[in-house]
């Protein structure tokens, strides 16, 4: 089932995130619906809070970036990259921090250029509540970032500067109120 996404300024997106257990009702089919849902929209994240639920749990899946020939070097391990994220704590970020143009499901037609860390360690929980602490960087850790910030409540256009969110101030209260245009499944906030 493909699940509508949450649009900038539905409030669940600036919640901060429960953590889940093992019998968290219908678990394996939120994922499943949650892959079904990413894959319609062309993204290559998707977090719970974006399709309404406000749970710990993100998804990716970096296979789109494979033939990219920005990553040919690491063209394998992207083709092979897809992980649920449980409970998710980044417990650590290092490395000079570098730009990379981010978009959002949630933010449609909107882009900016983002600093964030160039390597992470996460713990967290994949789909059969195994634990793991892994060390990510480059484009694994950039994208882990941006969808552990939604379980947080935090958007990539909180990190803008204020002369930035100026300038795409109308735009986002565009989207607030539904005066955009996508060829997905999207909820916007009632007025």
């Amino acid at each position: 089932m493909i699940y509508d996404i949450r649009a900038y300024g539905d409030p669940i997106l600036r919640e901060k995130s429960q953590a889940i257990s093992s019998d968290y009702p219908h678990l394996d089919e939120i994922i499943e619906n949650m892959f079904e849902t990413m894959y319609d929209s062309n993204g290559i994240g998707l977090a719970a809070p974006q399709v309404g639920l406000p749970i710990r749990l993100f998804i990716i899946d970096l296979s789109p970036f494979k033939d990219d020939q920005d990553y040919a070097d690491i063209a394998e391990e992207l083709a092979e990259f897809k992980k649920v994220f449980i409970n998710a704590e980044i417990i650590d970020e290092k490395g000079g921090k570098w730009k990379f143009n981010e978009g959002c499901l949630s933010i449609p037609n909107i882009r900016e250029d983002v600093s964030r860390h160039a390597e992470i360690t996460i713990k967290y929980l994949d789909e059969n509540f195994q634990p793991h602490e892994e060390e990510f960087n480059d484009i694994f850790a950039r994208v882990i970032q941006h969808e552990y910030d939604h379980i947080e409540g935090i958007l990539f256009v909180d990190y803008l500067s204020n002369f930035k969110k100026k300038l795409i101030h109308k735009k986002l209260e565009k989207i607030k109120r539904g005066n955009v245009k996508v060829n997905y499944k999207m909820r916007f906030p009632k007025a």
